[in-house]
């Protein structure tokens, strides 16, 4: 199932829909005028991200984010037990993250016997995720919640993730990394990283989009980046993929 907004393309439709793609058209998710007097379309791109919980056709669904490939199975997701929101923590490491309390500090939960969170700035933040991947149940009454209370929350610079992190936060069940390798974990906490092991990337790093990768960004000059953006062009490349 591909999730698409009004403005892509027909043709590109056609291409989806000839590699076997259910594509549903969703309507644009604007948040209050009033909030938003810049980067309008960024909240609205990433807010849009909410219509797939009225995709009711289906119990549980497993969202991904465009600039993700999956490299395994994870048809095991579905079995996870009902009633929760499951997705990877995420990591406070790069600069992106910098207007938090967690960066200037910093801590990081993925890492947490490292450094601990000082009991004087206040009580521990909840556990925070990546949205760019996630299982979660469609619902149309938790939509309409969602719409509701993102109506009256004003944004943050993380849009959808941090809305989803704080409407979810009493359900939030975390899973292995491996189903949503941030590449950023490669150079901050390669500890945490068995590449052998990773079923799902995620190329969100500054410059790691593979088809937009130069290699002359920080990090990139890695093997490891390059490895994972030659297999994205392996699959890209496949014919027998498309057969």
């Amino acid at each position: 199932m591909v999730a698409v907004l009004p403005d892509v393309p027909a043709d590109h439709r056609r291409i989806l829909e000839s590699q076997g793609c259910i594509v549903r058209e969703i309507e644009p998710v604007y948040p209050p005028e009033s909030q938003t007097k810049f980067a309008m379309a960024y909240y609205v791109i990433t807010y849009s991200k909410l219509p797939i919980w009225e995709f009711v056709e289906f119990r549980k669904m497993i969202y991904l984010d465009g600039d993700i490939q999956v490299f395994d199975n994870i048809d095991h997701l579905f079995d996870l037990p009902d009633g929760h929101f499951y997705a990877v923590m995420d990591c406070f490491c790069e600069k992106t993250w910098s207007h938090t309390p967690q960066y200037m500090i910093r801590y990081c939960q993925q890492s947490p016997e490292k450094v601990r969170w000082p009991t004087e700035i206040g009580s521990k933040p909840s556990l925070f995720f990546n949205a760019g991947m996630f299982v979660f149940e469609p619902s149309t009454s938790t939509y309409h919640d969602l719409i509701n209370t993102l109506m009256v929350t004003p944004p943050t610079p993380f849009a959808e993730q941090d809305f989803l992190k704080i409407y979810f936060k009493d359900i939030y069940k975390p899973i292995p990394l491996v189903y949503n390798l941030v590449l950023a974990m490669l150079w901050r906490h390669p500890e945490n990283v068995d590449l052998e092991q990773v079923k799902v990337v995620h190329y969100c790093a500054a410059g790691s989009k593979p088809w937009r990768f130069t290699g002359e960004e920080d990090n990139m000059q890695r093997e490891a980046v390059n490895m994972l953006v030659r297999k994205w062009w392996d699959i890209y490349n496949d014919l027998k993929c498309c057969m």
